[in-house]
Parts: C-alpha cells; structure tokens; sequence
C-alpha cells in the first residue's frame, strides 16, 4: 500500500495507522497541516472495503480540513481519521476508547470530533481517556441549544451557501419554489431538508436507509427516489449530503441542475471534474467552503459560547462563496481553483 507516492499524498505531516486487537481497533489518523494550529477533523467510521480505500479517504478528508479552516478564517490546521467497521455492528465503548488512546498518543497535534458513523456520546467515550476532543458542549452552550453535535452548524451553513449560489445564478433572494435534489437525508441531510423545506423549496430525497427518506417525506411533503435517480433529476439544485466522489464522468455529463450545492466532503472524484461542471455550465460551490459550519460551531465552544457569533461567523460562507462565484466568473476558472488559492493564501508558508 503507498503513502508517500499515493495520489492523495500532499505533504502530509502525520499519518498515524492504529491497531488495538483487545478493543477490535483498526483506524488511521492522518494529520496535513498544522500551521495555523492544531489539526481538528471528525472520525469517520465506516465498513471499507480495503484498507487502502480507508487510507484514501483519510488522506483526502484531512486535506480537505486544511483548506475548510483556512477559507473559514479559523486557526486551526486539519487532519482526519477513519476507523474501519460498520458503526451499526461494531462500534462498542471500549473501541471508542481505544479510538482515544490513539488520539493522545500524538500529544495534541490532532483534535478528533465527529463525523459519519461516529456520535457525540462517541466523542464523551473518548474523552475519558484523551483530552484532544472537540465538539463536547459545557453547560452554558447547552442552555443555548447546543448538543455538541455540530450537525446543525453544517446544515445551517450549506442552507446559506445554496441561498449565495441561487442569488449568483438568477440574481433572486427567496427561495419558494426552487427543486432541490437532496443525497443523503441522514443528521446534515434531513436539517437541510427542514431549511429548504421552510423557505418554501421543493425536494426529491435519496438514502442507503429508508427510514431516513420517509422521516423527509412525511415532515417535509418530500418526493423519494432512488439512489441511481437523485443526481438526473430536472431541478435546479443538487445536494450531495452523503459520502464523496459523486461527481465524476459518469455523473456530470448527466446533471440537469445548474447549481452543485451540498455538505458532503470531497464530492469531486477527481480535481479535473471541477473544470468539467464549470465546461457544462453548472456552479459547482467547493464542498469545504460551504460545509465548514461545523468546524466553525466547535470552534466557538468553551463557557464563552455564543450562538449569535457562531451564526454571525456561518454567515460568512455566503459572503465566501459570492466572491469565489465572482471572481470564477471574471476569470473564467473553475470555482474549486479560486477556492485553493484563496485558501492556500491563508495557510502556505
């Protein structure tokens, strides 16, 4: 298996392969950089097939957390980690810590939260064994509604994204009757769903799991398709919310919609498909600009937590986003290009 000549290898400071057979632990940390400060990024758990497609998708995640930070104005670096098992079948409180175990062992260098398959109460189990956990709300945040879950963060900030690309495209500031194509109705998909459903958009909802698109259907009056429909459909928006490298050669040629607006991390299956959207005319807004609610929502946590700051900073993904749509344009280059510029200004040294 290659780390240093792997395609998705971009000078990665870190990349850490933990092993506990006690606790039935195989996962990896992989730490990109930390020059702005500590690296934070979730823990993803989920049933890989191979232990280089669990290497792949950490490698791209933490890459992907640099430049979130970087283009969210926090100071913070980025890293991931993925844990190999089904969160459904294998997940049990001594995994979880050993997870932890692995965490502290790097001394600070990387602040784990979560992410798909992994939970708050996950996190809490951690925490008892490292103290290099983010997203665990104090008292005071909860008495402001905050669970630690940053899942709503994320919803809110890709709702105003979409709402930035919307007034990009056809210069409109509601959005009744916009056709939204929603992937993946799970913790971020179904509170975007409640957004879009609230300010009168229309939506077609896909997912793995069923009970996940009825909940949408019946709070939301949503349309259910499958799996193999959701990026075809002729509506104006499509919003990948579930695993990434769902925009590729086979699925851009086929998108009907002229907006790309989603939380799922890295939705480009390759950098090359950028260009391809922009070539179809389709604006396409970079999955780490618009999704970074998350990380901004944990970075305000602590007993100074303010909920009026953390929307007043979720804001500013829109902001964000106007200018990469404007200066895209202007340059006639694609959006995920301005976006890594803009970025990498913050973080290069």
């Amino acid at each position: 298996m290659q780390l240093f000549s792997h395609p998705e290898f971009d000078a990665h400071e870190t990349v850490s392969f933990c092993f506990d057979a006690a606790a039935g632990l195989c996962a990896i940390i992989a730490v990109h950089d930390t020059h702005l400060g500590k690296a934070l990024g979730g823990c993803r758990m989920w049933p890989y097939a191979s232990e280089a497609d669990a290497l792949t998708d950490a490698l791209r995640l933490s890459r992907g957390m640099t430049y979130k930070a970087a283009l969210a104005g926090l100071p913070q670096g980025g890293g991931k980690s993925v844990i190999i098992g089904d969160p459904r079948r294998d997940k049990t409180p001594e995994l979880m810590r050993a997870m932890g175990r692995a965490v502290d062992r790097l001394n600070g260098a990387y602040v784990i939260a979560e992410d798909s398959g992994t939970t708050v109460a996950d996190m809490r189990l951690m925490a008892e064994v490292t103290a290099h956990v983010g997203g665990l709300a104090d008292e005071q945040a909860v008495a402001a509604g905050r669970t630690g879950d940053p899942s709503p963060a994320t919803a809110k900030g890709v709702f105003i994204g979409i709402r930035a690309a919307v007034r990009h495209v056809w210069q409109r500031e509601d959005l009744r009757g916009l056709r939204v194509a929603v992937q993946g109705a799970g913790n971020v998909g179904y509170r975007l769903c409640r957004h879009l459903h609230e300010a009168g958009a229309q939506l077609w909802v896909t997912d793995l799991h069923a009970p996940a698109v009825e909940r949408c259907v019946k709070d939301f009056g949503a349309v259910a398709v499958g799996m193999d429909q959701i990026a075809t459909l002729d509506v104006d928006v499509f919003a990948p919310c579930a695993l990434g490298a769902v925009l590729d050669d086979v699925s851009i040629p086929a998108i009907k919609a002229k907006i790309v607006a989603g939380a799922a991390n890295n939705q480009l299956a390759r950098p090359q498909h950028d260009r391809a959207l922009m070539e179809r005319g389709i604006v396409y807004a970079p999955d780490y600009c618009i999704n970074a609610g998350g990380i901004i929502d944990i970075f305000y946590e602590g007993p100074d937590y303010d909920a009026a700051r953390v929307d007043a900073h979720l804001e500013r993904i829109g902001a964000t986003l106007t200018e990469i749509f404007a200066r895209a344009a202007a340059e006639r280059r694609p959006t995920g290009e301005i976006a890594d510029r803009m970025a990498e200004e913050r973080f290069r040294v």
